[in-house]
């Protein structure tokens, strides 16, 4: 009888707040959810998912038979060809098993020490994947953060990264998790493990990954529906969205998904950021690595949001966040408590927490950024790059107003038809902190917008062609294309 005296396994740092399971009402909002998540199409196709599966399987093996090729005309013996090996790993939404339909895989190749990235997996492998007849698209990105090749393989977007570890021989039951794979090896190659690493990790530290699953597919789909879903903007990413589920999983270990989606709200609305979120303590350093510390690290400092990952090397992911888009998740949080409080009450479905959020009536003032180039391809390298400098309008606009005028920058792009050039827009919603502005008094911040201006045009790959413009719009001046019709003409109404 001793073993039924066993404390339960705790998860996280601290205690659960509640080991509470479901009352029937429970169950019953929870199969109402899940009716309402597969009826809005977050779920793929049994025919998609095998797909899928039948696309890594020949992926594998172009990368097994990449590391022999290599291994015999590096002229290793017979014997190291035979054992010559890359492992295949999945990570990001696919791993968590989150992912929805037409989603791309993140992938990570493991390979041995003497295959390299720079030559071997971006030119050889590079050419190897522009042979084969159902890869299109191929475009490598051997300077990211993350060096990356991404591609579709029949019809599958890929994001393929590269970790050469320091392995003779790699085994096909490598585990990346162990702390050993990460000496030997560059900040690059740290970067391209840890998405893996990350995850696995999560994984591990969740106490029912159904319940977790369920969970953060919700709430992916609320923060796309209520526009916080977008890292390169200064709201959070897939990665952190999981950190955040699960860590509530954490805290209300027998809670099912109903109850963990309004536990969320309900703990994020009363968080006090800047304390970080962790799922187990910071490791300390293993092989030499910076970990996240604002003890020692002054940049630590300065993060409003720290989403810390669970591997070493414990990282921010989250420090994209600025005052101003923290401020816009807060208010996001608070919507949602409210809608959960109701459909707890039943006073609401769970259509009402998933509504779209009303930007262009949120405010009376917004800044346009049109971008503009000769034709699609280059928009689309152009807009990269003004999309990766963005949030430095947002911190321009809150360091030269004194926090007085903040920034709402919305992920969502939108194209006016009538252009004859290719071209798409982004809007940033304008608000004074805390008063209502008043009559006739502005603010100037022209010069931010200059100094913004000034630094999108240092662009390498700058073309002819290649136009960037920054207006400010009132209420009422919002271009028509970004309106489904008839929604125009309500704006119109109420600002009269």
């Amino acid at each position: 009888m001793a073993s039924g005296s066993d404390p339960p396994k705790q998860y996280g740092i601290t205690k659960p707040v509640s080991l509470l399971g479901p009352v029937e009402a429970d169950l019953q909002r929870t199969a109402d959810l899940e009716k309402f998540l597969v009826e809005a199409g977050l779920y793929e196709s049994p025919d998609e998912s095998a797909r899928r599966e039948e696309v890594l399987g020949k992926l594998d093996q172009i990368v097994k038979d990449w590391v022999k090729q290599l291994t015999s005309q590096r002229g290793y013996t017979d014997q190291m060809v035979e054992e010559a090996n890359a492992v295949l790993f999945t990570f990001g939404s696919y791993r968590l098993g989150v992912h929805g339909p037409g989603a791309d895989i993140d992938t990570l190749c493991v390979g041995p020490s003497y295959v390299n990235r720079e030559e071997d997996f971006f030119i050889v492998l590079h050419g190897i994947l522009a042979q084969t007849e159902d890869v299109t698209e191929l475009q490598p990105v051997p300077d990211a953060h993350v060096p990356v090749m991404k591609f579709k393989f029949h019809g599958i977007s890929i994001d393929l990264l590269y970790a050469s570890v320091s392995l003779l021989v790699v085994p096909a039951d490598l585990d990346i998790s162990q702390g050993s794979v990460l000496y030997d090896v560059d900040e690059a190659t740290v970067r391209s493990l840890n998405g893996c690493r990350v995850v696995d990790q999560i994984i591990r530290l969740v106490p029912n990954i159904e319940n977790f699953r369920t969970t953060l597919r919700c709430l992916k789909y609320w923060a796309k529906r209520r526009g916080v879903y977008s890292k390169v903007t200064g709201f959070l990413g897939g990665v952190n969205w999981a950190l955040l589920v699960a860590r509530v999983c954490q805290l209300y270990p027998n809670a099912v998904p109903s109850m963990l989606v309004s536990r969320f709200f309900r703990v994020f609305t009363q968080w006090q950021w800047p304390n970080p979120v962790m799922l187990c303590s910071i490791e300390e350093d293993e092989v030499g690595f910076p970990v996240w510390d604002p003890r020692k690290n002054p940049r630590d400092r300065c993060h409003h949001m720290p989403i810390i990952t669970p591997a070493y090397p414990c990282m921010n992911l989250s420090y994209n966040v600025s005052t101003s888009t923290l401020r816009v998740m807060m208010e996001q949080f608070q919507f949602g408590n409210k809608i959960c409080q109701e459909i707890e009450m039943n006073k609401a479905s769970w259509s009402a927490l998933f509504e779209p959020f009303q930007f262009f009536e949120a405010y009376k003032n917004y800044l346009q950024v049109d971008i503009i180039a000769e034709d699609d391809e280059d928009l689309r390298l152009w807009k990269g790059w003004v999309e990766s400098r963005l949030r430095q309008l947002t911190l321009k606009i809150e360091r030269d107003t004194y926090g007085m005028l903040q920034c709402h920058p919305y992920p969502h792009e939108y194209a006016d038809p009538s252009r004859q050039c290719a071209h798409c827009a982004f809007f940033m919603g304008l608000s004074r902190k805390g008063v209502k502005i008043q009559e006739g008094q502005q603010f100037d911040i022209r010069g931010t917008v200059d100094e913004f201006r000034h630094d999108i045009n240092l662009y390498m790959f700058w073309k002819p062609g290649m136009e960037l413009a920054v207006s400010h719009v009132r209420r009422k001046q919002i271009p028509a294309y970004v309106f489904p019709e008839g929604v125009i003409k309500d704006l119109a109404l109420q600002d009269m």
